[in-house]
């Protein structure tokens, strides 16, 4: 049995572990964070997302954890309805379009899943020292431990120590020029799908529901200067910006109290590592290689669908060099149009770009995620 590490215990790292246990590795999960929490706010998936859960046999939790739906609604800055956007079906049938989760209740089904493939994260421990030596992978670790893989994966997110220490200190995420609030709130019984405010300058709000009792309220806006914020103006500085907005989003702006300990406020930042995405026998995996902005709802989707190509190819005879190599071939080019495109988007909302067509990347986006993984 082949030994691997991953580093990084979140969506990427535990989707990873599970899919390489599938394919009959041995598995070490190594996370830097001394707990499992996560911040209790919500993503929007699409069925790409089913797909790869599928893959993983936890399709069918995340969805009755989740809020199913199909599609989402596009609306004009006062809450009038534009457009109404189907979903389209790319997993099994009987599988919603869309889905919105918790990513408590996302970790808590990986964790679940990865108890059962007898996989458990040691918390608070990281490398100290990593090295190749033949076709070996040799760790020291901070707990003083040390030990030696087949492969390493370096699932440690947007702030890689994987990548800054194994590929190159330079390699940094980057502002882009916007930032995202999230601020999770009761569901009222008429939100049944995503609705989208389009037309703000600078960005864009909307609201999503999670479970039958939570939704959740998110605004994309232009921050010049990525500005840090203080907790105890966190309040003020949402609702100021949450000013050009009607409909229920200036409903929930009047009427809501906003707790500044429950606003999770984080600028986007943004990584596209040039290929290869291995050194050796090291390689990176989502946001840790592509961590990319949510204007188009992909981040966990493709670290997810990662993980599963990842498993897919390592459960086979093959060396390690070509299980990277194959892994690469497969994953780059659909990543790469994601991030480009997720960027655009963000850019010609900066601008207030009046020649922005966010239908057409869509339509490209779709074509891509439309091809099986």
């Amino acid at each position: 049995m082949r030994k691997a590490l991953v580093i990084g215990g979140g969506i990427a790292g535990l989707s990873s572990a599970i899919s390489l246990r599938q394919g009959g590795w041995s598995v070490d999960v190594v996370e830097i964070n001394r707990t499992r929490d996560v911040y209790h706010v919500g993503i929007i998936v699409q069925s790409n997302f089913l797909r790869a859960l599928d893959r993983l046999g936890v399709a069918e939790e995340a969805i009755a954890r989740g809020y199913p739906y199909a599609g989402f609604d596009l609306c004009a800055l006062d809450g009038s309805l534009d457009a109404y956007i189907p979903g389209v079906e790319l997993s099994r049938k009987g599988h919603p379009t869309d889905l919105g989760l918790t990513r408590p209740a996302l970790h808590d089904i990986l964790m679940g899943a990865a108890t059962k493939w007898d996989v458990t994260p040691r918390y608070n421990v990281t490398f100290n020292k990593i090295e190749q030596v033949g076709d070996k992978v040799n760790l020291s670790f901070t707990d003083g431990t040390n030990d030696c893989y087949d492969m390493v994966v370096g699932a440690d997110g947007l702030y890689s120590k994987t990548r800054t220490t194994v590929f190159d200190a330079a390699l940094l995420p980057q502002y882009t020029g916007q930032a995202v609030w999230r601020y999770n709130l009761p569901r009222p019984a008429d939100v049944v799908r995503t609705a989208l405010f389009q037309g703000a300058s600078g960005g864009k709000a909307g609201y999503c529901p999670l479970n039958d009792d939570t939704m959740y309220l998110l605004l994309v806006m232009r921050e010049p200067g990525n500005p840090w914020i203080p907790r105890n103006q966190l309040a003020a500085a949402f609702t100021d910006r949450l000013k050009q907005f009607g409909g229920r989003i200036a409903h929930i702006r009047d009427t809501v109290e906003f707790d500044p300990d429950k606003i999770v406020y984080r600028p986007l930042e943004a990584i596209l590592v040039p290929a290869p995405w291995y050194r050796g026998g090291v390689l990176l995996i989502g946001d840790a290689a592509h961590g990319t902005t949510p204007h188009l709802g992909q981040g966990a989707a493709q670290a997810v669908e990662d993980a599963v190509v990842l498993g897919a190819i390592a459960a086979g005879d093959l060396a390690v060099a070509d299980i990277v190599r194959q892994f690469m071939e497969r994953r780059y080019a659909r990543c790469k149009l994601i991030w480009e495109s997720s960027l655009q988007i963000g850019r010609w909302e900066i601008d207030d770009d009046p020649d922005a067509d966010v239908p057409a990347i869509s339509r490209a986006v779709l074509q891509s995620l439309s091809q099986d993984i």
